[in-house]
């Protein structure tokens, strides 16, 4: 079962602000800092794109970005954001069902592996992993769990309405630390936000 944010794509900011205010956006932002001047950046998930223009803010030029999303009502979004002088490839497709012969010196993943289950998630790693040049970084964005119990209350009922509303398959968070320890991964930074209800972290893999 393969999810789809069609549905939501004309509320989903809306409801983000909402329920998280701006930590959702501030830990997105927050990673984009690393992205280095000029390099290739493969962007997996990206939803309705204003990643992008935060993006393009720090570099309103020289970046090679690879933007995949499979939701198409996102992906008309997305395709209408300013990205100054930076090259965009838009892929209106599930990553993992992509041929992209390139490789890649940063990936961020935005809120991308809650949306599955482990076994689903690995494999959406693992064909991620071998996209990325040696060195380099992957800035990634989820939520945890920290022992507070309103998270699970809150994790519950944004699984649930996902499910109904745009199938998405997970019913819980897949262990996405796990994934980046066994890849062989180490946290360069990282910041928490919403109570440590979100994580943005920077990874790099060890040589």
């Amino acid at each position: 079962m393969a999810s789809n944010y069609n549905n939501s794509a004309w509320f989903y900011d809306g409801l983000s602000r909402l329920v998280y205010g701006r930590a959702l956006i501030n830990a997105q932002v927050y990673l984009l800092q690393f992205v280095p001047a000029n390099s290739s950046v493969l962007i997996v998930g990206g939803g309705t794109g204003w990643i992008l223009e935060e993006l393009t803010k720090i570099h309103p030029s020289g970046l090679s970005l690879t933007y995949v999303e499979i939701a198409a009502d996102m992906m008309a979004r997305s395709m209408r954001r300013n990205t100054g002088l930076n090259s965009v490839a838009f892929i209106n497709n599930a990553i993992e069902n992509v041929a992209i012969n390139e490789e890649f010196d940063v990936v961020i993943t935005p809120f991308l592996f809650d949306n599955f289950t482990e076994a689903t998630a690995q494999k959406v790693f693992n064909y991620i992993h071998q996209l990325l040049k040696p060195g380099a970084i992957w800035l990634n964005a989820d939520f945890q769990l920290t022992g507070k119990w309103w998270q699970s209350v809150l994790l519950k009922s944004m699984f649930l309405f996902f499910r109904m509303l745009c199938k998405i398959e997970a019913s819980q968070l897949p262990d996405v630390e796990r994934l980046f320890i066994l890849g062989g991964f180490k946290v360069l930074e990282g910041n928490c936000f919403y109570g440590d209800f979100v994580v943005a972290r920077v990874y790099e893999i060890e040589l």
